[in-house]
């Protein structure tokens, strides 16, 4: 790769390079359309369908990392370390879409097998032969690495493109965040302990339930971006902690979507203070992902609506007090009989996690992602009264729940990144101070290389991510964007920590050391929200039905 002082011209060879990609993309798109079409529909093509969306992502995410650049490079913020990130995400990711996408461990799709001709290809290897064909190996990662670790207290490793006011929200939260959840969260996850109230309470006061609920009732007002950097720097201390937020999100969204006047007045103001912690009730023990085939079912009675059923992975449920239940009150087939609830229910104890009547639950042990817990509930005729049928109108529980779909998968997506963050900032650490054969560890090419590409795909996830937020902001349709943004930050923050892991030897498989707890965490992000397999599916559909 050429050493030139001129960022210009290298991001003009950066933006060649993308061009190439995008070309490539829409080649391979255009050919799949007709096959998949004739397969039946993506259901029955799944790996070719599949395929498409892992290659877009990644092609979408490389155009995020061009845009990111010729940012900081307008604001004069382009400097060396931002440099070495961008030509790094390009010399290993354009290779990866002719040379093997990993879909998963043992899934790799390349654009040969996803009917690219030799023409697009030659076109693609040609426009981005300066990067595909570049040196990038240990040297480049090297210096990226030798960066890093004189900037090793750094807050993140490159300018993430954050205004002023999102800078300080990130601040105080990183800060809070030292000092109230990183000495304790470790412990948290051994001891399998929920989070304690006072941290939660601590966090109520700093806004973050009520961080995108409009002012006017109770909230900050704050878009979808400032909730990506407040989940990130969370997350980043304890993925329990940054995923509190989370269910609030959910039911924020449903009741400013579909919510009566009354039922705004209510209810948005107690969960933005904190007052009300609100839980998702969703799945059922054997529908996962298909939501048409819920079985629980509500049948009124006056103006009482009683419920029976079974609910499954229901996450910080004894706490709650609150629950978004979605559940059956017709025998309209699908996703047509479904209707959404804002159930009340008393909290619970640690001896009595339901003392609801009509409830019962017990608790689901989990190997990470703990905190909060999660839980399988039992309903026998437990009431709701008929003014909490959101928006007063039955049959419409779906689609109001897919409202919410874009904002999770985006904060799920955050929730990644600091996950990966994490991931990163332990094995720098361990990095550093670990000796052998006379030098710190870091000074093997092998451990700097995995830290190298730690730095560059969080970055990449990141930007990814505050895409998807800021078009969601913007108020566009973004279920595309957001999946993508969910779909590789899950699978780069399974990849940070279990290179952290490995950094760490021996080590990184005791419980006593932190990154242990980090490969745990990071290991449902690829599962909740959207499995990949499902991220996947939406963003194939999408891709397929859009014709520009």
């Amino acid at each position: 790769m050429p050493n030139t002082a001129d960022s210009k011209l290298f991001l003009a060879n950066v933006a060649n390079a993308v061009g190439a990609a995008e070309r490539l993309r829409d080649a391979v798109k255009e050919t799949l359309r007709p096959y998949i079409a004739s397969a039946g529909g993506v259901d029955q093509a799944q790996e070719q369908a599949h395929g498409l969306a892992w290659f877009a992502t990644y092609v979408e995410a490389l155009r995020q990392m061009l845009r990111w650049a010729r940012e900081l490079e307008a604001a004069g913020k382009f400097g060396d370390m931002e440099r070495l990130i961008t030509q790094i995400a390009l010399c290993e990711y354009l290779p990866q879409l002719v040379g093997g996408i990993a879909m998963s461990q043992g899934e790799i799709v390349r654009a040969g097998q996803l009917g690219a001709s030799l023409e697009a290809l030659d076109d693609f290897m040609y426009s981005a032969g300066l990067f595909i064909h570049a040196s990038n190996g240990s040297e480049v990662k090297a210096k990226l690495v030798k960066l890093m670790a004189e900037h090793a207290s750094a807050v993140t490793f490159g300018d993430v493109g954050l205004d002023e006011e999102l800078g300080l929200v990130r601040d105080q939260f990183r800060k809070f965040v030292l000092d109230r959840v990183g000495p304790h969260a470790h412990q948290w996850h051994l001891k399998d302990e929920l989070i304690p109230l006072s941290v939660i309470e601590e966090m109520s006061s700093l806004g973050v339930f009520g961080l995108t609920i409009p002012e006017a009732s109770g909230g900050a007002g704050l878009g979808k971006l400032a909730m990506c950097v407040v989940s990130e720097e969370l997350s980043r201390g304890y993925i329990g902690v940054g995923s509190l937020g989370t269910r609030s999100e959910i039911a924020a969204e449903l009741i400013l979507g579909a919510g009566t006047p009354a039922q705004k007045t209510y209810w948005l103001p107690k969960i933005a203070s904190g007052e009300i912690l609100p839980t998702a009730v969703f799945t059922e023990p054997n529908t996962g992902s298909d939501l048409g085939s819920l079985r629980t079912r509500a049948v009124r009675e006056g103006d009482v609506w009683k419920i029976t059923g079974n609910k499954t992975w229901i996450t910080h449920a004894a706490r709650a007090d609150m629950m978004t239940l979605l559940v059956r009150t017709s025998n309209a087939p699908g996703y047509k009989g479904l209707s959404m609830f804002l159930a009340p229910k008393p909290r619970g104890t640690a001896g009595n996690p339901f003392p609801a009547k009509g409830m019962t639950g017990g608790e689901i042990g989990v190997i990470g992602y703990r905190g909060m817990k999660e839980f399988e509930i039992g309903f026998d005729g437990f009431e709701v009264p008929h003014a909490n049928l959101l928006g007063g109108e039955e049959g419409q529980g779906f689609k109001q729940l897919m409202v919410t779909f874009e904002s999770a998968r985006i904060q799920t997506a955050a929730r990644a990144v600091g996950v990966a963050q994490s991931a990163l900032d332990l094995g720098l650490r361990y990095a550093l101070d670990r000796v052998q054969f006379g030098k710190p560890i870091i000074a093997f090419p092998r451990v700097a290389n995995k830290l190298a590409m730690m730095a560059v795909e969080i970055m990449i996830a990141r930007q990814l991510t505050y895409y998807a937020a800021r078009e969601k902001d913007a108020g566009r349709r973004c279920d595309l964007e957001a999946g993508m943004a969910k779909l590789l930050g899950a699978r780069i923050a399974w990849a940070a920590a279990d290179n952290a892991v490995q950094i760490h030897g021996g080590n990184g498989f005791a419980m006593e050391y932190p990154v242990s707890r980090v490969l745990c965490d990071a290991r449902i992000l690829n599962i909740f929200e959207g499995a990949a397999e499902i991220q996947a599916q939406v963003i194939a559909r999408r891709l397929l039905e859009d014709k520009n």
